[in-house]
């Protein structure tokens, strides 16, 4: 599971500027904190409001210890760390997922009853629960629920593997935790070097570079030269 060849595109939605301006120009300012509970994400300016839930949704437990070892031992088989940067448990994203599911209860069913589902194949197949096999073991179960769909480098599907009659469950769970720990992997530190986002970032111009303008024919006169500031390259 090659992840530079399973995701190498966020979507990131947007917000219309008219909300922006309206956020911007509210008459009844609302107070901004630091947060610094090191629990949520630190180091981000929020309402008050918006901190007082994130700490409230991440005081919540809803997975158990042993479940939030078969989750990290999941993610880490999504994501492994390699040359290029860490795994997904580098990146917390097993305690993205446990904050995701406080959020968004609807997950909390669904997570659950799939991380029971894995235990259970795998009590059946090698007495063992998933946590505790070994890594050829644990491969050979995800090999079985990861790659229902086969699709070519465009995206394209080339091809549909038949699902195991009684892995429909299984296919599923795994669908949803790939995508939890995409996400958790790709919104982190660690995940946007990975692909090497760099975000707005100030750089100095000097104007249109000299071969461009005589390419076109073009060229500044001596006045524009003189007026325009330029830097010196470092």
């Amino acid at each position: 599971m090659d992840r530079r060849k399973s995701i190498k595109t966020l979507l990131i939605g947007t917000v219309s500027a008219g909300v922006l301006a309206e956020a911007c120009n509210n008459e009844q300012k609302k107070e901004v904190i630091a947060d610094t509970n090191t629990s949520v994400t630190p180091g981000l300016n929020r309402f008050k409001e918006e901190a007082e839930y994130e700490k409230e949704v991440a005081s919540k437990k809803f997975f158990n210890d042993h479940e939030m070892a078969t989750i990290t031992i999941l993610g880490d088989i999504i994501i492994p760390k390699d040359d290029v940067s860490g795994s997904a448990s580098d990146a917390k994203v097993p305690e993205f997922i446990a904050f995701i599911v406080n959020d968004m209860p609807e997950h909390q069913v669904p997570m659950r009853g799939g991380l029971r589902w894995l235990d259970i194949q795998c009590l059946n197949r090698f007495d063992k629960a998933f946590k505790d096999c070994s890594h050829e073991q644990q491969i050979e179960i995800v090999d079985d629920i990861a790659y229902p769909v086969v699709k070519d480098k465009t995206g394209k599907v080339i091809s549909k593997r038949t699902i195991k009659p009684g892995y429909e469950q299984g296919v599923a769970f795994f669908s949803l935790i790939r995508n939890l720990t995409a996400t958790g992997f790709y919104t982190s530190e660690i995940g946007t070097k990975d692909v090497g986002y760099i975000g707005n970032t100030p750089n100095q111009w000097n104007g249109v570079p000299a071969d461009v303008l005589k390419q076109y024919g073009l060229a500044y006169t001596e006045k524009e030269l003189k007026e325009c500031v330029s830097y010196d390259k470092v």
